[in-house]
């Protein structure tokens, strides 16, 4: 199999495609970049050249990505917070992200994923059955008190 050369710029131009696609983190981009074997010097001016055009940026990548995550797989914060610090993402724009998420939605989310699991669940006894809407709602990255108080408003859960 032959190696295919490609230029500095033509990996810049795949780049800048990529990032445009969907909003990506710099380990995305940095594991996207070690496909193409660079030396360190152009892997550093790829990067840079990405962060001035604005192609790549941490603080967006991290509010589309909580907004996402809430708004289609209904995670919960603490799973969002867990998924970002995978992609090593600053504490600082895990909070911000964290602002994206409105309240009220937050809560009349978690209330409706309540009420739907517990018709799913077909347990009859009413502590097993607690339990396993809890683990479901914990699992998605809802906060434990939170959950708690939804399961105790729900009737017959």
């Amino acid at each position: 199999m032959k190696k295919q050369v490609i230029s500095v710029e033509e990996i810049k131009r795949k780049l800048e495609s990529f990032c445009v696609y969907q909003d990506r983190c710099h380990k995305e981009v940095e594991k996207k970049l070690s496909e193409y074997n660079l030396i360190p010097e152009a892997k550093d001016s790829i990067l840079l050249h990405l962060l001035q055009e604005n192609f790549l940026n941490e603080e967006r990548f991290s509010k589309s990505f909580a907004r996402g995550k809430f708004r289609i797989k209904k995670w919960g914060k603490q799973r969002i917070t867990r998924e970002l610090q995978m992609r090593d993402i600053s504490t600082y724009n895990i909070k911000i992200a964290l602002k994206e998420i409105d309240e009220e939605e937050y809560m009349s989310t978690l209330y409706s994923l309540v009420e739907k699991k517990n018709k799913l669940v077909s347990e009859t006894n009413l502590f097993k059955r607690r339990k396993k809407v809890a683990d479901y709602l914990l699992y998605r990255g809802f906060e434990s008190n939170l959950v708690y108080e939804a399961i105790n408003t729900i009737q017959n859960c």
